[in-house]
């Protein structure tokens, strides 16, 4: 090479920079002319000359002009305050997907083969397999801010997601059925930052999570997907919801469960029958203004808070819930929920079935011009001593069928009865057989109904004490952070709305229709995977597990369901490649 042509030819990024430079600002050459001998665009010239004159009020411009560059990516992390956080989460014992999660939270766009990297060349070795328990113990102890919670945009992006990526199935209920609708028109509350659909979906989706109990570890702060069934970017944090639950009324309860409950009515999913049942939400804290309210669950009476729910026999959905009930109106229940599906003197419910505490013998008689109804009549020791004295011909035999499609065959007796405080004839149904010790009494003012019928339409009352024990263990109604009855009534009604959404979720599972939340949950709900967002649609890829190939199969039916709070959007679920 001449010595002429080193300088006439730079080859190097660096040299062809400074020679076009100079030859601008020292030879007095022209913008265009400078451009068309070095090869530039005349835009990226001045785009040149601009970045130029901003590196001279620096220092020492010359140390930075002159720097070698080198070749291929740029450093992913050139503060090492990634790999720091890497580090710091491994020593939480949180594993390569859990560490992904919680940086796509944090917007560091890292590969988990990034991460594995990091920590193999920093000595970790592999985390052994740990309990679900354990899991939420290692989040509970990550203590990095998470970003304020706010809708998203829907721009095009990618993330993970290790906490219950399958609850995404539900969301394209919410618009098949108008759920959606129905909660943009109710009355509950929103905020500038979260509008009222995003509110109320944050905490249907803690109730699907699993969630026990709404303390300040804000795990559920660390996981997208949580936050994109909301249509926001992360869940709020556990002050957020003690705030927003303190704007709550009875009233927008109860105006929300009725809206509920009529499009239960439109799709046909609630039969003529609703059974009723109590059950005590007990409070472990300063509760000297509850009642003490008997707990079967706990085999005592303790300081707590009586609700009343109604159930459907078929489909399981519930109804009807109220957390305002005192020792003092316990007896009224029943007048008020017949009271809260009674439109211009009309009612869909023909037949009532609850236990014997629920109501008395005068507000049985006032039923009696409405519906149709079957208790449970006490025992007194007056009563057992009388059928005790029957004669063997006044019992007969009769089989009747189980849920299970097998039969039983129980001894009945079947009279009339004139109870004090009613004042008309009800029919009895004393029922023994397959070891009862003391017979089962059944009253009702159906007098056309056969045996068989009356006991299994009872029977199929137990279903409500399913839900309830549901209520109770999966969506932990007796572990509830505050006694104010208000606050527990808006935390009773996410609990039905989230167990009637999986209801609707498991009447298109195949074998699952009567399947519990938590074998659901554990089925279904609870699995991992990835997000994509693009402008048409969201792409959910969930992991591979026994039951998927169920969940793809339900989905296909959703494929051109809009999602209002993914911004109008569709879901589309895979399978991942990967485990």
């Amino acid at each position: 090479m001449k010595p002429k042509n080193f300088f006439v030819s730079p080859k190097t990024v660096t040299q062809r920079h400074y020679e076009a430079l100079r030859a601008f600002y020292v030879d007095g050459l022209s913008a265009p002319e400078v451009s068309k001998r070095f090869g530039y665009t005349v835009s990226a010239f001045y785009s040149l000359t601009r970045d130029f004159t901003h590196l001279l009020k620096e220092d020492d411009p010359r140390v930075k002009f002159f720097a070698a560059r080198r070749a291929g990516r740029k450093p992913l992390d050139a503060t090492g305050r990634i790999n720091a956080l890497i580090i710091a989460l491994r020593k939480k014992y949180l594993s390569v997907p859990d560490i992904k999660s919680v940086l796509d939270v944090q917007g560091y766009g890292v590969s988990e083969k990034y991460i594995y990297n990091v920590l193999e060349k920093d000595g970790f070795a592999r985390l052994p397999r740990r309990t679900g328990a354990a899991k939420e113990r290692a989040y509970s102890a990550v203590k990095i801010e998470a970003p304020k919670s706010q809708m998203i945009d829907f721009s095009p992006e990618s993330f993970t997601s290790q906490n219950t990526l399958g609850a995404m199935c539900l969301l394209p209920y919410l618009t098949r059925y108008g759920i959606d609708r129905l909660i943009m028109d109710s009355n509950y509350p929103e905020t500038k930052a979260i509008g009222r659909l995003n509110a109320i979906l944050a905490f249907v989706a803690l109730k699907l999570s699993n969630t026990k109990r709404y303390t300040a570890d804000d795990a559920w702060c660390f996981d997208r997907g949580l936050g994109l069934f909301a249509g926001l970017n992360v869940l709020p944090k556990a002050a957020w919801f003690t705030s927003y639950s303190h704007r709550i009324t009875r009233t927008m309860n109860r105006s929300f469960l009725k809206g509920l409950h009529s499009i239960w009515s439109r799709a046909g999913l609630l039969s003529d029958t609703a059974n009723l049942d109590f059950t005590s939400i007990p409070y472990y804290g300063d509760a000297s203004h509850l009642e003490n309210n008997w707990s079967g669950n706990r085999g005592r009476g303790l300081a707590s808070i009586l609700g009343a729910l109604a159930a459907d026999p078929d489909s399981g959905i519930i109804t009807y819930g109220d957390t305002t009930v005192r020792h003092k109106n316990e007896s009224q229940v029943v007048l008020e929920f017949l009271d809260f599906y009674t439109k211009d003197g009309k009612s869909d419910i023909r037949y009532l079935v609850f236990d014997s505490r629920f109501t008395t013998y005068e507000n049985l008689a006032r039923l009696d011009l409405h519906v149709k109804f079957l208790t449970i009549r006490r025992r007194g020791a007056r009563i057992i001593k009388k059928l005790d004295a029957l004669p063997a011909s006044a019992w007969k035999k009769v089989r009747v069928a189980d849920s299970t499609g097998k039969g039983r065959t129980l001894r009945v007796n079947d009279s009339v009865i004139t109870p004090k405080g009613y004042g008309k004839a009800l029919r009895q149904i004393a029922i023994t057989g397959r070891g009862r010790i003391k017979p089962a009494l059944l009253i009702t003012n159906d007098f056309d109904k056969s045996i068989e019928k009356l006991v299994r339409k009872y029977a199929r009352r137990w279903l409500v004490e399913k839900e309830i024990s549901e209520q109770i263990e999966f969506f932990h109604l007796n572990r509830v952070s505050s006694s104010m009855v208000i606050k527990v009534d808006f935390d009773f009604t996410m609990s039905i709305l989230a167990h009637n959404l999986l209801r609707l979720f498991a009447m298109d599972l195949e074998g699952y229709s009567h399947a519990t939340a938590q074998t659901l949950f554990n089925k279904f709900l609870n699995n991992a995977g990835s997000v994509e967002i693009t402008r048409e649609r969201i792409e959910v890829n969930l992991k591979k597990k026994r039951n998927l190939p169920a969940v793809l199969t339900t989905m296909e039916g959703f494929d051109n369901e809009k999602i209002r709070v993914l911004d109008g959007r569709k879901i589309h679920v895979n399978g991942e490649s990967r485990s």
